[in-house]
């Protein structure tokens, strides 16, 4: 079973962080100082739980270019088991209607995972964190 949590408590908050942590930083190599930012405050953070255990996370927030979504990261032993999909779903719910954009920086093996909820990929490949990315909107 997959329960997704708006974050407001400090635990949820440090089970995001290590989330991330184990997914970006260690799996992917992120440097840490790229990982963390000025935005963890003002974000809208989620935290997926699989059978109870804290597995998968993403967050939101406002931008100048409309809603950016952003740090989704699914442990590597839950992928495959619609965590992402569970996130993604909640997030929007959550942002609801709106005359803002919708977008995310997608990593490029995750496109067709956006494209799937509805995104359409925008402009040229760029890369963040030394990682390749397209920009998708939610059409």
């Amino acid at each position: 079973m997959i329960e997704i949590i708006k974050a407001s408590s400090r635990q949820q908050m440090i089970d995001i962080f290590e989330i991330r942590r184990l997914v970006f930083v260690l799996e992917q190599a992120v440097d840490p100082n790229e990982e963390y930012d000025e935005h963890e405050d003002s974000s809208i953070h989620f935290l997926a739980k699989f059978q109870g255990i804290p597995c998968g996370t993403c967050r939101y927030r406002n931008t100048p270019n409309g809603i950016k979504m952003e740090r989704f990261a699914v442990l590597k032993e839950y992928r495959g088991k619609d965590v992402g999909s569970a996130l993604l779903q909640t997030a929007l719910s959550s942002i609801g209607e709106t005359n803002q954009k919708v977008y995310l920086h997608a990593q490029t093996h995750a496109e067709p995972f956006y494209a799937k909820h509805g995104f359409i990929a925008e402009g040229e490949l760029f890369y963040e964190a030394g990682i390749p990315h397209y920009k998708m909107s939610l059409s």
